[in-house]
């Protein structure tokens, strides 16, 4: 439906949104929601005289979907992260944290911290929190290549190993690896050196935030 006319639609059946331009309708079985998507259709067209975008339209399985970045399990028992939502997230912190962008790692941190923020407003809603944590996880290797690749070399990424606490022999061997930076992102050594409370340390955003009872 065009968005000036789904509006006047909702004004006529009292509902205020402010411009909305998408439905989900949820039924029980696919037999049902396609006599409700008939249904529907045939009033917006011949009774209300409004246009259907059949592009968008649509009877499937409710994960199949997706709603404001968010789509809900077959059960119904889970609201998830939409797929497309996700690439996106993904996509914009590619794009903060791709490794020649040449900048200290407390400036990185700070340019991702109102994306951060944001995202989790809105999408910290989800039901599926494993999602969260392991998107966490994912920006934080993220940030372990970003720093190994400033480190440049084998002599500055032993001092840095060093300086972090990695014992001498397993800096030495990390140091002088010949693997590539995201491969590196996830050796034991760099690991240790950077691990989870480092990063919350210097005021990157958890995605999941516990909430105790």
């Amino acid at each position: 439906m065009r968005r000036e006319s789904h509006v006047r639609f909702c004004e006529r059946a009292a509902v205020r949104f402010h411009r909305a331009t998408h439905r989900n309708i949820y039924v029980r079985s696919r037999r049902a929601g396609e006599r409700v998507m008939a249904s529907v259709s045939r009033f917006l067209t011949q009774k209300l005289r409004l246009k259907v975008n059949e592009a968008k339209s649509a009877v499937a399985q409710p994960e199949e979907r997706k709603f404001l970045g968010f789509s809900i399990s077959n059960d119904g028992s889970e609201r998830r992260i939409a797929p497309k939502a996700l690439d996106k997230f993904k996509t914009q912190i590619r794009g903060t944290t791709r490794r020649t962008r040449g900048i200290s790692l407390q400036q990185l941190i700070e340019d991702l911290t109102p994306y951060l923020i944001g995202w989790r407003g809105y999408f910290g809603f989800c039901q599926t929190p494993r999602v969260l944590t392991n998107l966490e996880a994912w920006i934080r290797r993220r940030l372990r290549s970003y720093l190994w690749r400033q480190w440049q070399n084998g002599h500055n990424r032993f001092n840095e190993l060093r300086r972090h606490g990695v014992p001498k022999f397993n800096a030495a061997v990390a140091a002088g690896s010949p693997t590539g930076f995201w491969r590196m992102s996830g050796h034991p050594a760099v690991q240790q050196a950077l691990p989870n409370r480092y990063f919350d340390s210097i005021g990157l955003p958890r995605l999941h935030v516990f909430v105790q009872a």
